[in-house]
């Protein structure tokens, strides 16, 4: 067995293209007879395993890719993250930092606390850093003299780590028009995304803000020529297109976005500003939108169902076509939350809008958009 790792790290330059010389080395049908330029001796590599790992596949010369057997494996669950560091990275801690049970007990809500506001990552290089962190300084105090045992819990974490330094997803307080929550995976796993539409006046132009690869760009532009040409039937004055400007903007500018899985997101998103609907603030979406309005399958949808739980989402609009990777998704997490798989967007916007206020509101005054959308919820419920 030859393990290869971080294959995608690979690059070629003056100096030679390693990739192009692993080409000959991973395919089982040639392999038997691989010559080493640097020896100039024949190699039976036939009966090697190898395996390699990687970050990402896009990196992957594709040649090379094709001749892998490719395995994915999804970051680590809350709960998972939870037992690995109780039952391993804790006790192993302890022990390379000289302490005992004795000193420090450690409870599940302060671990809970370190994975959620310390974290933000796949696996568990850095949580183990930060619980070494706190068993370093439960050593010195005892080094010190100090033999009393240390009880960890969430009030006394920012002790031991300082200030949190991630704050954790949350879903929107009120009912907007125009703020969509959108679902999205990284290399850290799922993430939320907050998808801003504002309308003002203006020539029909469309503006996009967010940092935003190409692929996401005409995700909506898409959505934009949906909206338009379905106007009359989605409550939107068609005079509109002509005489606003709509701005589309996804926060956190700094971080890189794109792929084709918001595009129900932003649908939902120029549809709401445009008819003056609210978004149901508990509905998180993901989805590919075509021009006749199918929502296509996406991936990633444990990661994607994962964070919309940590955020408190109550239902998540996927896919129809992604139904079948459900079975992925824990089952105390399904229970708790409510899934709507859908073919057209219509079906999102059914879910996700609701009846149009009379007066549009400025997004600043929160107190007054949640008046309104509840209002409007009473009157679509008598």
């Amino acid at each position: 067995l030859i393990m290869l790792d971080e294959i995608d790290k690979v690059s070629s330059d003056f100096r030679g293209d390693p990739s192009s010389a692993l080409l000959e080395v991973l395919d089982p049908e040639q392999n038997n007879s691989f010559r080493d330029n640097y020896l100039n001796v024949p190699f039976d590599l036939s009966n090697v395993m190898f395996m390699t790992t990687a970050n990402m596949l896009e990196t992957i010369q594709p040649a090379l890719r094709d001749r892998m057997e490719i395995i994915r494996l999804s970051g680590y669950t809350e709960e998972e993250k939870l037992q690995i560091s109780r039952r391993h990275l804790l006790p192993k801690q302890m022990e390379e930092n000289g302490i005992s049970e004795k000193y420090l007990d450690v409870s599940d809500s302060a671990l809970r606390e370190a994975i959620v506001r310390y974290t933000h990552e796949a696996g568990l290089r850095h949580l183990e850093r930060e619980i070494g962190k706190v068993c370093r300084k439960v050593a010195r105090r005892v080094a010190e003299g100090n033999t009393k045992k240390v009880k960890l819990t969430v009030k006394n974490v920012p002790e031991f780590l300082g200030v949190p330094k991630i704050e954790p997803d949350e879903a929107l307080k009120h009912d907007q028009v125009g703020v969509v929550t959108g679902l999205a995976v990284t290399a850290a796993g799922g993430d939320v995304l907050f998808i801003e539409a504002i309308a003002m006046k203006g020539k029909g132009g469309l503006q996009l803000t967010g940092q935003l690869g190409d692929v996401m760009k005409e995700s909506a532009q898409a959505a934009y020529s949906y909206a338009r040409a379905r106007a009359k039937e989605l409550g939107i004055d068609e005079e509109k297109f002509t005489t606003t400007d709509i701005h589309l903007h996804i926060p956190e500018g700094a971080t890189p976005k794109d792929g084709p899985s918001a595009g129900i997101s932003m649908a939902t998103a120029l549809v709401s500003v445009l008819s003056n609907r609210p978004v149901h603030k508990t509905v998180a979406m993901t989805g590919e939108l075509t021009l006749r309005g199918n929502v296509l399958p996406i991936g990633g949808v444990k990661e994607k169902v994962l964070a919309a739980h940590r955020a408190k989402v109550k239902k998540v609009i996927l896919p129809m076509a992604n139904k079948k990777d459900m079975e992925d998704v824990p089952k105390d997490v399904q229970k708790e939350m409510e899934f709507v798989f859908a073919e057209d967007v219509r079906e999102v916007f059914r879910e996700a809008l609701m009846p149009p206020i009379e007066k549009a509101v400025p997004l600043q005054d929160e107190s007054a958009v949640n008046s309104s959308s509840k209002a409007a919820s009473d009157a679509s419920g008598s």
